[in-house]
């Protein structure tokens, strides 16, 4: 039986970079998801609103580990080849888009409304407004939400490794499979999670006390 030493250290902290890597790709996937839910749900279409909402309550309603299972195993029986990298990539983009776009939702529609009723009285279409007088408004309101929500998208990548997917935890699994020393190696793995998530938290806080301290001036 091995023990658990620098080898093993190095093993799990390697895996960092994959578990960066999924969050990356979940994040920036998910920002495109959640920007087309976002605009649908403050729409003048009741039907794009419909569909954003319905989509929104499916993916926010259900457990990430289910809908990561549905991806991977649900794909080959409909006769796409996937592998747990394309599975977790996509379920981990539904997931955030879902959870974005209604963070997004709520920033827009802080916007106040007399800025939209100016652009209305000024005959803009909704593209024009949206793009030139809320978006811009409801992204500096957006910043910290959306970097805390980062920090979940990291956490959220662990239960990648029940399909298969190598990140920290997985790594973790391994290693402890072939040491049998739990807490030690669950304490590291911890520990890198620590590490990645504090700064982001630190980050978004801060930007929340920036911002609550412009809106009170």
């Amino acid at each position: 039986m091995r023990t658990f030493g620098w080898p093993e250290f190095l093993f799990i902290l390697e895996a960092a970079k994959w578990t960066i890597a999924l969050s990356a790709i979940a994040f920036a996937g998910g920002s495109i998801v959640g920007l087309m839910v976002a605009l649908a749900r403050t729409a003048e279409s009741r039907v794009l609103q419909f569909a954003a909402t319905v989509f929104t309550q499916i993916f926010q309603g259900t457990p990430l580990l289910l809908q990561l299972f549905l991806v991977f195993f649900g794909a080959p029986i409909l006769g796409l080849d996937i592998n747990p990298w394309l599975a977790a990539a996509a379920a981990l983009i539904l997931n955030s888009g879902a959870f974005l776009g209604e963070i997004w939702r709520g920033c827009i529609q802080a916007v106040p409304r007399g800025q939209l009723e100016a652009a209305q009285a000024l005959s803009l279409s909704y593209y024009w407004r949206m793009r030139d007088v809320v978006l811009p408004q409801a992204m500096k309101i957006a910043v910290a939400p959306t970097v805390g929500y980062l920090v979940q998208i990291i956490k959220g990548t662990s239960l990648a490794a029940i399909i298969g997917f190598t990140e920290i935890t997985r790594a973790g699994q391994i290693i402890n499979n072939a040491t049998f020393q739990p807490l030690v190696v669950f304490g590291v793995v911890a520990a890198i999670y620590f590490v990645l998530c504090w700064p982001l938290s630190l980050l978004a806080a801060r930007m929340e006390r920036r911002q609550a301290a412009a809106l009170a001036r």
